[in-house]
């Protein structure tokens, strides 16, 4: 699937990866979390971002903090950014990048239609 913008090169979308994982804070595991996460190729760049759920509480410890990753079920240790500014204070979602190479070689293969 690609869009085209006029003033830029077509994105093209990689696919999602979700399932389940742990929050982890320099070194100290959080708590657990579920996560989507999508990728996206514009202009030889990828883009990596999705929403990772757990409990209120724990993302409001971890929010805003560096450092932050989720390991996820099958072992990879991902580095996450928050998106947002803020956090609602009984929020149990947030929109978070993932920076780093360790998402390179989880994106699915490119299914063409």
């Amino acid at each position: 699937m690609q869009y085209q913008n006029r003033k830029t090169a077509p994105m093209r979308y990689l696919g999602m990866v979700s399932g389940e994982g742990v929050l982890i804070l320099g070194g100290v595991e959080i708590a657990p979390a579920s996560y989507e996460l999508e990728g996206y190729v514009e202009q030889n760049r990828m883009i990596r971002c999705g929403e990772i759920c757990s409990d209120p509480a724990a993302l409001r410890q971890v929010f805003g903090r560096g450092g932050l990753q989720l390991r996820t079920e099958n072992g990879r240790c991902l580095d996450l950014t928050f998106s947002e500014k803020t956090l609602a204070e009984d929020c149990a979602a947030a929109h978070v990048d993932v920076t780093g190479d360790q998402f390179a070689d989880l994106k699915p293969p490119v299914v063409k239609l």
